[in-house]
Protein backbone atom coordinates (compact mmCIF):
# COMPACT_ATOMS: atom_id res chain seq x y z
CA UNK A 1 0.00 0.00 0.00
CA UNK A 2 1.86 3.52 -1.15
CA UNK A 3 0.59 6.51 0.83
CA UNK A 4 0.94 10.33 -0.59
CA UNK A 5 3.38 12.15 1.17
CA UNK A 6 1.63 15.75 1.47
CA UNK A 7 3.84 18.34 -0.76
CA UNK A 8 6.40 20.61 1.29
CA UNK A 9 5.44 24.42 1.24
CA UNK A 10 7.75 26.60 -0.86
CA UNK A 11 10.44 28.10 1.52
CA UNK A 12 9.89 32.01 2.37
CA UNK A 13 12.43 34.13 1.25
CA UNK A 14 12.80 37.65 3.03
CA UNK A 15 12.21 39.62 0.00
CA UNK A 16 8.65 37.70 0.03
CA UNK A 17 8.08 38.28 3.38
CA UNK A 18 5.87 41.50 4.12
CA UNK A 19 8.08 43.81 5.79
CA UNK A 20 6.39 45.58 8.62
CA UNK A 21 5.71 49.35 7.83
CA UNK A 22 5.11 52.08 11.02
CA UNK A 23 1.84 52.31 12.11
CA UNK A 24 -0.31 53.44 15.16
CA UNK A 25 -1.41 51.00 17.68
CA UNK A 26 -1.25 47.19 17.91
CA UNK A 27 0.67 46.06 15.05
CA UNK A 28 3.61 44.01 14.32
CA UNK A 29 5.89 46.94 13.70
CA UNK A 30 5.36 47.83 16.94
CA UNK A 31 5.92 44.18 18.23
CA UNK A 32 9.31 44.12 16.60
CA UNK A 33 10.50 47.42 17.89
CA UNK A 34 9.33 46.51 21.22
CA UNK A 35 11.69 43.05 21.11
CA UNK A 36 14.40 45.14 19.68
CA UNK A 37 14.51 47.58 22.51
CA UNK A 38 13.94 44.81 25.38
CA UNK A 39 16.75 42.75 23.61
CA UNK A 40 19.05 46.13 23.85
CA UNK A 41 17.71 46.81 27.64
CA UNK A 42 18.31 43.25 28.54
CA UNK A 43 22.56 43.73 27.42
CA UNK A 44 22.78 47.12 28.95
CA UNK A 45 21.34 45.25 32.56
CA UNK A 46 24.07 42.56 31.51
CA UNK A 47 26.82 45.02 30.65
CA UNK A 48 26.15 47.40 33.90
CA UNK A 49 26.55 44.05 36.32
CA UNK A 50 29.45 42.94 34.93
CA UNK A 51 31.15 46.34 35.53
CA UNK A 52 30.29 47.28 38.54
CA UNK A 53 29.98 44.03 39.81
CA UNK A 54 26.56 45.05 41.74
CA UNK A 55 23.70 42.61 40.60
CA UNK A 56 21.00 44.89 39.07
CA UNK A 57 18.84 45.28 41.97
CA UNK A 58 21.37 46.26 44.45
CA UNK A 59 22.27 49.32 41.88
CA UNK A 60 18.65 50.09 42.21
CA UNK A 61 19.02 50.34 45.99
CA UNK A 62 16.37 47.50 46.32
CA UNK A 63 18.55 44.51 47.45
Amino acid sequence: MKSKTPASPTPSSPESAEKAEPAFGWNAYAEQINGRFAMVGFVAILLLEFFTGENFFTWLGLG
